[in-house]
């Protein structure tokens, strides 16, 4: 029982239409391979389009929901994680609280009336992904749902929490009430910079959480954006990890660290003024599936062994297992068990 709802996530949850496409379509969209977008107008007709491709994919998604199911795969203990985000009353909803569900974490979605559940169009170009989110009823999260009474427990019995930078977009007050409680009870709170737009314009409310932060995760082209909009002048991954584990905290309980991928670069882990590279699992290229969901799963396989009072390597070590088993995969899945020792 000591694991029983030891983790929430908070985020958004999307259906992700994910399609094999070509060079064409990404032009004919505007849209660039490796990159996470919100959908404009001018991106709306695509999501029709891939929906009509025979080989057309649905996968319930959304980057904190792909870790918080990663890291209840990798754990294999019921109830060991929850999950929060607002979808719409449709079938798509239906659709990912069965998945969720199945999966063993405890959903409490709030359901909005008028807006369909947001979805994600993932393109996929020889393996890599480009994101484009419509996150319609994601979009529409209120605090007040976290404060209900029986959602708040769920905070009182966290003891991790974890929050994908997407989330600053929707609903700024209910990650600081988590970031807050965390750092009032000692718990550990942990976000991700998600994608370059969030370091660029949504920049106040990322610093405004930033000081909450016990671990911040990223990727290297988030982590040289953050770099740029803060007036670092380095593009060294190694230097900006550093740097981020050094902005000051509002809770002394934890020193900050930062962990940066860099595909198939090794981790940077910068903690306690010193910084460590860890090697990933290297891929033969013709195994790749699609990078889609790499990083949530990296995520998802390190919270797996911190929630369990691992050793950062060990942290690792399974996130990068657990990244190396989803892109060789469709979308964030993965098989029945996790083969992690």
């Amino acid at each position: 029982m000591a694991y029983e709802r030891i983790l929430l996530g908070m985020g958004n949850p999307l259906l992700d239409i994910s399609a094999v496409v070509d060079e064409d379509f990404l032009k004919k969209y505007d849209v660039k391979l490796n990159n996470a977008i919100l959908a404009e107008e001018k991106h709306i007709p695509m999501y029709e389009e891939m929906a009509s491709n025979p080989n057309v994919e649905y996968i319930a998604g959304g980057a904190t929901q792909n870790s918080i199911k990663v890291a209840q795969w990798m754990l294999q203990i019921p109830g060991a994680t929850s999950y929060m985000g607002c979808i719409g009353k449709d079938k798509f909803g239906e659709e990912m609280k069965k998945n969720s569900t199945a999966a063993g974490v405890n959903v409490q979605y709030l359901e909005d009336e008028s807006a369909p559940t947001g979805t994600c169009a993932v393109c996929v170009v020889g393996g890599e992904r480009s994101l484009i989110a419509n996150l319609s009823a994601a979009n529409c999260y209120k605090s007040e749902h976290l404060k209900r009474p029986e959602n708040w427990a769920l905070v009182e019995k966290a003891k991790y929490f974890y929050i994908a930078g997407f989330f600053l977009t929707v609903s700024p007050d209910s990650i600081q009430l988590v970031a807050e409680h965390a750092a009032a009870n000692n718990k550990v709170f942990s976000m991700n910079l998600s994608a370059p737009f969030i370091c660029e314009f949504f920049k106040d409310a990322q610093e405004k959480v930033l000081p909450y932060m016990d671990f911040v995760f990223g990727n290297e082209t988030e982590a040289r954006t953050f770099s740029k909009v803060h007036g670092w002048e380095t593009d060294d991954v190694a230097e900006i990890a550093l740097k981020i584990s050094q902005w000051p905290k509002a809770s002394g309980t934890f020193k900050r660290i930062t962990v940066i991928t860099q595909g198939a670069d090794p981790v940077v882990v910068a903690e306690d003024g010193k910084v460590k590279q860890f090697p990933v699992i290297l891929l033969p290229k013709e195994k790749l599936v699609d990078t889609n969901g790499a990083g949530d799963a990296f995520v998802g396989g390190f919270l797996s062994q911190l929630v369990q009072g691992k050793p950062i390597d060990v942290c690792v070590k399974a996130g990068c297992y657990a990244s190396n088993v989803i892109i060789q995969r469709s979308g964030c899945t993965y098989p029945q068990k996790p083969e992690f020792n």
